[in-house]
């Protein structure tokens, strides 16, 4: 195993208990909701992970949206990598949110547009974002942007997320549809990911409300909690430790 890729995959297929895989999963999806207000602790989202029941005895009881909402979070870091060896479009980001919110009471909502963009006018952290008629030319020229870029960097990655959560594409759920996203541009170019932790919640909302004028809150943020995830990588595959760590396409044929 010479990339981080190639042991998602092969912890995945084999179903390896207490890998990095497993870690990745448990946290990501803990954190990025924790992030957006679910109550469901670590040791819950672990235990769904695990197990896929709920049954928290002696436990506050949560709401069933956060269990299913980290239900579904598992499925899209799945769908994640499934389409590494793919451009990033309107089509891939338009799946995360469908896999996301499905099943939830959003999606019993007639105006709600699970697995499409909003339609209802939003705001986040009392700004005013990008108007429903005006999401999809927006999305599409973030993309073309961004795929104008020979050699993506962290830097445009964070550039990436930073607009995308702007335009605040969907009713509900951009953050963690955003995360994903930026979760999956490290790997795709060979960048050691990272997972923003929820105790960082505000300095991560802090460095998102100033990046136009202010870039080095949000990367100082991205930056430390890549560190983290870099310890994770060497105490699972030392032998990753400064290598590239996304496969080339002719790994992704083979998955």
């Amino acid at each position: 195993m010479d990339n981080l890729v190639t042991c998602f995959f092969t912890e995945k297929h084999t179903k390896r208990k207490g890998g990095l895989y497993h870690k990745t999963q448990v946290n990501l999806a803990y954190n990025s909701n924790r992030i957006e207000g679910s109550r469901l602790t670590e040791d819950q989202t672990r235990y769904i992970f695990e197990t896929r029941t709920i049954g928290f005895k002696d436990e506050e009881a949560v709401s069933v949206d956060d269990i299913i909402e980290t239900s579904n979070h598992f499925f899209a870091f799945d769908h994640l990598l499934d389409t590494l060896g793919e451009p990033l479009s309107c089509d891939i980001i338009r799946q995360f949110h469908r896999i996301l919110k499905t099943g939830t009471s959003d999606d019993a909502k007639p105006w709600f547009k699970t697995g499409d963009w909003k339609t209802l006018p939003n705001e986040v952290g009392g700004v005013e974002t990008t108007k429903p008629e005006a999401v999809d030319a927006e999305m599409n020229g973030i993309n073309e942007w961004y795929a104008r870029i020979e050699k993506v960097s962290f830097e445009n990655i964070i550039e990436y997320h930073w607009r995308f959560e702007k335009n605040h594409p969907f009713q509900d759920g951009n953050g963690r549809v955003g995360r994903l996203l930026m979760f999956r541009e490290c790997l795709k170019n060979n960048i050691i990911p990272f997972i923003i932790d929820e105790r960082h919640k505000q300095f991560y909302y802090r460095g998102l409300g100033e990046f136009a004028t202010i870039r080095g809150f949000l990367m100082d943020t991205c930056l430390s909690a890549q560190d983290t995830y870099a310890e994770w990588v060497s105490y699972f595959y030392p032998n990753l430790s400064g290598k590239n760590t996304a496969p080339t396409n002719e790994i992704y044929k083979k998955q």
